[in-house]
């Protein structure tokens, strides 16, 4: 199920607000009304106060599509979308992690000259989507540009790569795509690739966690100043990538494994590891790491003749790819898939904070990219996330440590080391 984020999101069950308690006595509901209203005006507040920083979201993959207007509002239900520069005004989004995500393809020379080849597309489909709405949204390269963009009432846009197969097996790349904005590399996808073992490639473990050349990625990265992401990779990956990094760690969009049994997702043991190190784990809220799904055979079976039908999205025209998607979202559409919701993000939040503290956890919804529950299905609904905060006890300093200033101050540290390097 995970190959489905090689190149599409999921379509979303629209939900609206949070469901109340449960039936009260008459006289009870007049209290209960006020005491939700209050809640509800309080989070309204803090959202709007706060800085919010999401960190990975796959929304480039509409930027390369010539029918995908970032500027115009969209109907995330009709269009398959989560993003748009209305919809984070709507939402009030100051800044979000765009990333550059490749599928994993050959290993060899044409492979890696093809994923350049795409990486370099979509880098210049940001810049130029930017350069184009540059009245509302603007580049943002370190620590401290989100803030002072939101300053201006723009909106600030970030860059990752998603899969260092995008590096092929040129160290020089990696600091072509610093120069191009990216700041966080995630090491690997759904595949191996010639960094590091996936936590979901069906062969299983190739490297016995990071390769010979991983090290060297790794410790570029270092130089640099761009963030490890570990999302995706194997556990023994994690933990060499722990060992080896200089740096304090990110895992942009991951789960709790303990709430959700999925190869993605990290262990209580990786979270501690990761808090040790001083990284943070960005929550996703991905439904299917949010929450085990229920069996859906019928669904299943669909999504898997599309899958047989264009050779598990690998080595794809772009005509096939275009085709491959809209077979894939009418499966959605006729069977809607059964999302978690916000609760069930937050109880992950809840347990990630008891395990490790506040200071280590974060927020990486991964929209248009498979991210999205019933009552959070696109950016204009993530205030229902800082709601349930307010209605779980989560004070304004913990809230607005979630939403961006521990990645934050992961980043800042990155660059600090990479300065005396």
């Amino acid at each position: 199920m995970q190959n489905r984020r090689n190149f599409i999101k999921t379509s979303f069950i629209a939900g609206i607000g949070l469901a109340l308690a449960p039936t009260l006595l008459g006289e009870n509901l007049p209290e209960l009304s006020s005491n939700e209203e209050k809640i509800k005006q309080k989070a309204a507040k803090i959202h709007k106060r706060i800085f919010k920083l999401d960190s990975h979201c796959d929304t480039p993959l509409q930027l390369i599509r010539t029918d995908f207007q970032i500027n115009q509002h969209h109907d995330g239900l009709k269009t398959h979308s989560c993003v748009d520069f209305p919809r984070m005004t709507q939402g009030d989004m100051n800044a979000m992690f765009w990333a550059v995500y490749v599928g994993q393809g050959e290993r060899n020379e044409a492979g890696n000259e093809k994923v350049i080849a795409k990486a370099k597309q979509i880098f210049d489909a940001i810049h130029s989507t930017i350069s184009e709405n540059s009245n509302i949204a603007e580049i943002a390269t370190s620590s401290t540009d989100g803030i002072e963009i939101a300053k201006k009432g723009k909106h600030a846009i970030y860059i990752g790569i998603e899969n260092g197969y995008a590096i092929g097996s040129n160290l020089d790349l990696i600091k072509e795509y610093y120069q191009k904005g990216a700041r966080y590399i995630t090491l690997c996808h759904s595949s191996n690739n010639d960094i590091c073992d996936s936590s979901s490639d069906k062969k299983g473990a190739e490297h016995n966690g990071v390769s010979e050349f991983g090290k060297k990625v790794i410790a570029e990265m270092n130089r640099l100043g761009i963030i490890i992401d570990v999302s995706h990779i194997s556990d023994k990956a994690f933990y060499d990538a722990i060992e080896l990094s200089e740096t304090p760690l990110v895992a942009t969009h991951s789960c709790a494994r303990t709430l959700c049994d999925h190869p993605r997702n990290m262990t209580d043991d990786m979270i501690k590891t990761l808090a040790k190190n001083g990284g943070v784990i960005q929550m996703c809220i991905l439904s299917d790491y949010v929450k085990t799904p229920e069996p859906f055979p019928e669904r299943d079976a669909a999504k898997q003749k599309v899958r047989d039908k264009y050779n598990n999205f690998k080595n794809l025209t772009d005509a096939e790819m275009g085709e491959a998607i809209k077979a894939w979202h009418e499966v959605d559409d006729e069977f809607p898939p059964k999302l978690a919701t916000v609760k069930d993000v937050v109880n992950h939040i809840d347990h990630i904070v008891k395990l490790v503290g506040i200071n280590h956890i974060g927020i990486g919804t991964d929209f248009d990219g498979g991210g999205g529950v019933a009552d959070c299905y696109d950016v204009s609904q993530i205030g229902n996330i800082t709601e349930e905060l307010v209605r779980r006890g989560y004070s304004e300093k913990e809230i607005r440590k979630i939403w961006g200033e521990n990645f934050l101050r992961v980043m800042q540290k990155v660059e600090e080391l990479a300065q005396k390097s």
